[in-house]
């Protein structure tokens, strides 16, 4: 899992606002002038993190309107309540994100991203606080691929990923694969699977429970052991680079790591039973 410089974007809508600033992420002093832990996330990947019009028991207020809800927003509620600070959350997209940290404009990025060599140039990483265990794919239910258990089955189809997210990159693990070109986000590419412009979409288990929910029409298969994508699947929070030996950074590590497993799992059993696309 993992995935996408510039604005925020209001789901459903092109209106664009200019990020504002907060608490010195790269330092030690992070946020402790306005006491704000400021998360950057996208609120377009359900269940990891999602924009909503109605407020939970887990979703925090947005600037302008609406709320970020999710695993990811649990989990940065729980940090900053261990930290003693109030939760901020800004709506960035994807390619936006380790920007806006590398300017100081959030304190961390907790958005379903996965820590890899390119990603470590420019921003600091924690500990794992997810693993999806393994990538699986999208297809059309009624599909000859509904029934194929490995990936080399996609040899000469068209397949589509999430632009700059490791489910892009593992497609040319298939041989003779049509790797089509990215799409911005998951709700572009089912419109495409359902179209018949491509057979199949990456994708984590969590994510196509809720786009298999909210699309009878869809279905996702797994693969047999050894028959699947090689690749890394744990997501990580990113802060400013240089900033892991700072007291701020060793600070959130230590909060991530008194959120037990029990409790992950409870965050994430929540998120996928209340994300957007079970009410459809």
């Amino acid at each position: 899992m993992n995935r996408r410089f510039g604005a925020f974007l209001c789901a459903g809508a092109m209106a664009v606002t200019m990020l504002t600033g907060c608490g010195g992420g790269g330092s030690d002093t992070a946020g402790e002038e306005d006491n704000q832990f400021v998360v950057g996330m996208e609120c377009n990947y359900a269940p990891f993190n999602w924009l909503s019009s109605n407020q939970t028991d887990s979703s925090v207020a947005l600037e302008g309107s609406g709320y970020a809800d999710g695993y990811d927003v649990m989990i940065a509620q729980n940090i900053a309540d261990q930290l003693g600070m109030e939760l901020v959350i800004k709506q960035i997209t994807w390619d936006s994100l380790l920007p806006s940290l590398q300017s100081g404009d959030v304190d961390a990025v907790i958005a379903g991203m996965t820590a890899n060599e390119i990603r470590e140039e420019s921003a600091d990483f924690t500990t794992p606080y997810y693993d999806s265990q393994g990538m699986i794919m999208i297809v059309r239910k009624d599909s000859d691929q509904a029934s194929y258990t490995d990936i080399q089955q996609f040899s000469g189809q068209n397949v589509v990923g999430q632009l700059g997210t490791n489910y892009d990159d593992v497609i040319d693990q298939i041989e003779g694969v049509n790797h089509v070109t990215p799409k911005d986000n998951y709700p572009e590419m089912v419109l495409a699977l359902q179209n018949g412009d491509v057979d199949g979409i990456t994708a984590e288990i969590a994510v196509a429970e809720g786009i298999v929910a909210a699309n009878p029409d869809l279905t996702y298969i797994t693969f047999d052991e050894g028959k699947g994508f090689e690749a890394d699947t744990t997501v990580s929070i990113a802060m400013p680079e240089g900033s892991r030996d700072s007291d701020f950074f060793n600070q959130v590590q230590e909060a991530l790591d008194n959120i037990d497993q029990d409790t992950r799992t409870q965050y994430m059993q929540k998120a996928v039973e209340i994300q957007p696309a079970n009410e459809q």
